[in-house]
């Protein structure tokens, strides 16, 4: 049985995570913490667990091992340090840190403490997106010349993202800091760390953060990247095209298409793949069944991927002020 610790409610993905935590049948939530103790008194209660209104003695406990961070961005430093120090296994919410500086001084703690560690990069779980890879990774698309991927909603234009969504003093950014993170993750998944990095980010709607934003990057071998996001659109479905030499690939929310020179020669124009490969259970699962298994971070979803999130989506805000194209 793995018993586990939940730091803060404040995410919106809290719920869900301690749902599939429950679910899972081998994982106990043993205690909760919350920057709101009242809010959190309220929410121990809901699930019948301890409350502990000091960090220190939260996570000081002994009858836990490992930590779910749902705090807000700018509060993950000081917190996963000290899970960390406490020797806790951290699953933790993205971004990791708000700075490439407290990324990689955190990083460097949790490598020292040998602790196994998951960020939250879901897509990175998706059969779609594992078949895109394997046609990267395999040559099958040619070379690759860009790609694009958007994630956007109306959570601004519509009126429904909840205010504290705006406090960049809890977030730390708008868009490209949220929604953002997902566009980012699959480009460097797909074509590892970029060389360099543009940013364009702006508030038609007058928030407090930004709410449009495009990040523009070069990786390996001349490939282009547009990493788009938006708190402004209706209908978007998760949008990812690849571009190569042999063909191409095009994603709208859960229909694929492959274009390629091979099938086009067979009269297969705009195929969809007859199979996928089996899609990889959440990131949050693979957390507790690695700390179970005591099998380490899970591929693709561990503090290297962590440090490389921040650490881009942090030139796209610089570039963004300066107005200046940011090299790794």
């Amino acid at each position: 049985m793995l018993n586990v610790g939940i730091i803060s409610t404040w995410h919106v993905h809290t719920r869900d995570y301690v749902a599939q935590l429950k679910n899972h049948g081998k994982v106990n939530i043993c205690a909760l913490w919350d920057e709101d103790p009242q809010k959190g008194r309220d929410i121990a209660a809901e699930w019948k667990v301890d409350f502990e209104e000091n960090f220190e003695a939260f996570i000081n406990r002994k009858d836990f091992s490992a930590v779910i961070c749902n705090a807000p961005t700018t509060m993950h430093f000081d917190l996963l340090l000290k899970s960390a120090e406490a020797g806790k296994h951290i699953f933790t919410e993205k971004l990791l840190t708000v700075t490439t500086q407290d990324a990689e001084q955190l990083a460097e703690k949790i490598r020292r403490a040998g602790i196994i560690f998951t960020i939250s990069l879901p897509l990175r779980c998706n059969a779609a997106i594992l078949y895109i890879k394997e046609l990267v990774d395999s040559g099958t698309l040619g070379r690759i010349s860009g790609a694009r991927f958007r994630r956007s909603h109306g959570g601004v234009s519509d009126a429904w993202l909840p205010e504290y969504w705006f406090d960049t003093s809890m977030t730390g950014g708008g868009a490209m800091m949220d929604l953002g993170a997902h566009p980012v993750y699959i480009l460097s998944f797909l074509f590892g760390p970029p060389v360099r990095v543009t940013g364009l980010l702006t508030q038609p709607f007058g928030s407090s953060s930004d709410e449009n934003a495009i990040g523009l990057a070069e990786f390996k071998d001349g490939i282009l990247g547009t990493m788009e996001t938006a708190f402004l659109t209706y209908g978007v479905p998760d949008l990812l095209e690849v571009y190569g030499t042999e063909g191409s690939v095009f994603m709208e929310g859960p229909d694929l298409r492959v274009r390629t020179k091979s099938l086009d020669a067979l009269s297969f124009n705009d195929a969809r793949p007859k199979a996928l490969p089996a899609g990889r259970p959440s990131p949050v699962i693979q957390f507790a069944e690695a700390c179970l298994n005591k099998t380490g971070s899970p591929e693709y979803l561990g503090i290297d991927d962590a440090v490389l999130m921040t650490r881009t989506i942090e030139a796209i805000y610089q570039s963004d002020k300066t107005g200046q194209t940011l090299r790794f």
